[in-house]
Order: structure tokens, then C-alpha cells, then sequence
């Protein structure tokens, strides 16, 4: 818990005692359906909640916004940056049903208010978005492709309306044929911590440089 305050000291008391609540709820959930690898479970805060805000980085994002976070398995990014923009309409999605639940009881239990999930693949999910979030769930040219569908066209932040995901190793040959609309930060600039030296934040959308 101490490491997002380190990176983040002005959050409120409430989002505090949200995070904390993080550790205990996933320890529980986790030794019932596995949605963290057990021997990753003792780094959550290090390698799932501050990982997942390395997002919130690079963006601020304004009230009202809306967010899909695609592949979300237990609740990541959406969870952690549904605590730090509690302004934010976030939309959770995972094709399996059991991870799914684990993320709704968790925000449910830390009193998330701006959170909604769905059992479904990202192809079922019609509605417009600002930003689509996620975890390397596939390569970004594919990501691309089946949910560049869901991004309204009105732009509302500092940044583009895009598709925002969070990925680690070299990523070039990833991202080659889309140089022209992907730009990339390397975590390893806000966060000093060696698990963060091969990860990046990149977003994919209309060109931004």
C-alpha cells in the first residue's frame, strides 16, 4: 500500500482506505478461484494496482468520461483506476465468468460506485467510449481492430480518444504498420521500482505527436 502513496500522495482518505481494503479481498478471492498467479499474489500492489495506474500517468481523466476496460480478468486496470477517477464510468469485460465475478465482489466490497460489468467478448459490446484500457490482452493490432468500433468520435480529455493498453518487452515489430497512430511512454519514467524497467503504456488512436 505505502508504494501508491509513494507515487501518488494526494489521495483522499477514502481512496486509501480503498486500496488497502485491495490485499485481503484478493487473498481471499484468490485462494478460491485463481485469477492472480499464487506466487505473484504477495506483489499485488507493485505488479497489478500500481501497474494498472501507470495509466493514470499519463492521463487525467475529466469527469464524466467513459472507459471499457477490455479483458479485465480480476479487476485490472479498471479497479484501481475506477479508485483514482471515482468520476469516471467505468465498463469491466471478460469473456470468463468466474473472473468477472471476482472483480464485482471486490468493487462491491470497497463500495466502487463507477463500475459496471459484463460477462461477454469485446465483439458483443456495442456502446462508445472515450478510451478502451487493458492488460496485453492480445497484440495491439488486433486490439485495434475489434474495439476501435467502441471509441467515440467527441474528445473530451487532454489526450485523443483511444485505445490504451499496458505492455511489457520490445514492442517495435508490435506496433511497425501503426508508428503513425501509437505513441508509447516507458513506465520505467515515473515508477523506479526494476519491475517496471521493460514496461510501456501505449496509446493507439488519431496521431498525437
Amino acid at each position: 500500500m505505502d508504494i501508491i502513496k509513494k507515487y501518488f500522495p494526494n489521495i483522499t482518505e477514502t481512496q486509501a482506505e480503498q486500496f488497502a481494503q485491495l490485499e485481503p479481498l484478493y487473498n481471499d478471492w484468490n485462494s478460491k478461484i485463481n485469477v492472480i498467479s499464487r506466487k505473484d499474489i504477495q506483489n499485488l500492489y507493485e505488479h497489478h494496482v500500481l501497474h494498472s495506474l501507470g495509466i493514470a500517468k499519463i492521463i487525467n481523466f475529466k469527469p464524466g468520461t467513459k472507459v471499457l476496460d477490455l479483458g479485465t480478468g480480476g479487476g485490472f486496470p479498471g479497479i484501481p483506476l475506477a479508485i483514482m477517477f471515482p468520476d469516471t464510468e467505468f465498463h469491466l469485460v471478460d469473456s470468463i465468468g468466474k473472473k468477472v465475478r471476482v472483480a464485482t465482489e471486490v468493487a462491491t466490497a470497497i463500495g466502487l460506485k463507477n463500475v459496471r460489468f459484463s460477462h461477454s467478448r469485446v465483439e458483443d459490446i456495442k456502446d462508445k467510449y472515450d478510451f478502451v484500457v487493458t492488460r496485453a490482452v492480445m497484440p495491439m493490432i488486433d486490439l485495434v481492430k475489434v474495439s476501435r468500433k467502441n471509441l467515440a468520435r467527441e474528445m473530451k480529455n487532454g489526450l485523443p480518444n483511444g485505445i490504451i493498453a499496458l505492455k511489457g518487452g520490445e514492442l517495435n515489430s508490435e506496433i511497425a504498420t501503426m508508428k503513425n497512430i501509437c505513441t508509447t511512454w516507458e513506465l520505467s519514467d515515473f515508477f523506479e521500482e526494476e519491475y517496471f524497467e521493460t514496461k510501456k503504456v501505449v496509446l493507439c488512436g488519431p496521431k498525437i505527436n
